[in-house]
């Protein structure tokens, strides 16, 4: 090694400190404001939901409330009564939203990019403009538009009937949908359901509650979400999509793939970036619904509409339970994160080591210079 060479050294180490001290200061000003106005509320948060504390008790900063622990959170995990049945039931209701909508959303929006990245098709972008606009509207107004639309003589049911169908009372009507089909074919009454299924339960709810399905006032909200969502993941994928090289495609049909086998075997698998992100933004969406439960049903009828971000809303505003509807609202982020996780290993490439996978790959020893390098540096 060169005297140049070592007396440089503590010049690029100096320089590298330099960097990263003049990083922080610039990243500083984000920090702070992240800290301030992220941070800070949810360790308040996490201390409200400590606390038996309404807004007519003070500060809860200074002293006033109850401080009762865990209690919060025992009340809607493991204690007999309406705190704990209310908030089984907005799970119920959510976890049917989720895996209903989620699915539904993503094949709409992989088969909307599909149509729309079609080389023979003519006014992709007009077509691209409509699909989006749904997405970009405020949700409050179009769902205004969907009660109207869905209430007992709406729009949706005068076109059931021109098709001799009698549309239900779409926005009042609590009957999960699952019972309702296994009514029609004969499998159940669902005017009398099973002692089994209706004396016999967990959780504070009956399994003839948790296997109902989604209400029928929740399938009109599940279709109001879906077409307003799934334009904005439609872009997504028609990014990537255009992001594919073309040899690949041509590689496909020249070795006689079909449409369905190329899209299958060759576009899918290209899309898996952009897959994992819809689903888990799709994911993390669907479980704080809120907006449009409070403007088309109030969480009714029957609570069957019932989501655990508006049973937060109502538990503070409206019942002054502010550290209950604390703890609904971080019961509620262990279960977005923990399935996230889940997603996460699912879609995980099984194929990479998994050191690999976490990005933790060392990187190669550097190379031990010999007494000939040396000679040949000076």
């Amino acid at each position: 090694m060169s005297q140049a060479e070592v007396q440089a050294r503590p010049r690029r180490s100096k320089l590298r400190s330099n960097e990263g001290k003049a990083g922080w200061i610039f990243v500083s000003p984000m920090l702070v404001i992240l800290g301030l106005f992220l941070v800070l509320p949810i360790l308040m948060a996490v201390w409200v939901s400590l606390l038996d504390w309404n807004t007519n008790d003070g500060d809860p900063f200074a002293g006033a409330g109850t401080f009762v622990g865990l209690d919060n959170y025992k009340n809607l995990l493991a204690s007999e009564g309406l705190a704990r049945q209310d908030f089984m039931t907005s799970i119920r209701n959510n976890a049917y939203y989720v895996l209903l909508v989620v699915p539904l959303q993503t094949a709409l929006a992989l088969l909307l990019a599909s149509l729309i990245n079609a080389r023979r098709l003519k006014g992709r972008g007009l077509f691209r403009t409509a699909f989006f606009f749904p997405s970009i509207t405020s949700s409050v107004a179009i769902s205004i538009v969907f009660v109207f639309l869905f209430v007992g003589n709406g729009g949706v049911n005068k076109v059931l009937g021109w098709v001799g169908f009698s549309g239900p009372s779409w926005l009042t009507d609590p009957r999960g949908v699952f019972w309702i089909l296994l009514d029609k074919v004969g499998l159940v009454d669902i005017d009398s359901p099973p002692g089994a299924l209706a004396e016999h339960g967990v959780l504070g709810l009956s399994w003839w509650d948790w296997f109902a399905g989604p209400s029928v006032a929740m399938t009109a909200v599940m279709m109001l979400v879906i077409w307003t969502t799934s334009g904005t993941f439609m872009l997504m994928f028609v990014a990537a999509m255009q992001d594919i090289p073309e040899e690949i495609d041509e590689a496909a049909l020249m070795d006689g793939a079909g449409g369905w086998q190329k899209f299958w075997y060759v576009t899918l698998p290209q899309l898996k970036p952009v897959l994992f992100l819809v689903l888990t933004l799709g994911l993390i969406a669907t479980w704080q619904v809120f907006d449009q439960i409070l403007i088309m049903t109030q969480g009714g009828p029957d609570k069957t509409t019932l989501s655990p971000a508006y049973l937060s809303y109502t538990a503070s505003f409206t019942g002054q339970d502010w550290g209950g509807g604390a703890a609904i609202s971080f019961v509620l982020f262990a279960i977005i994160l923990t399935m996230a996780l889940i997603q996460r290993w699912v879609m995980r490439d099984k194929d990479l080591p998994r050191k690999k996978r976490r990005g933790r790959t060392k990187p190669p020893p550097p190379a031990i210079p010999t007494r000939r390098d040396d000679k040949v540096a000076s």
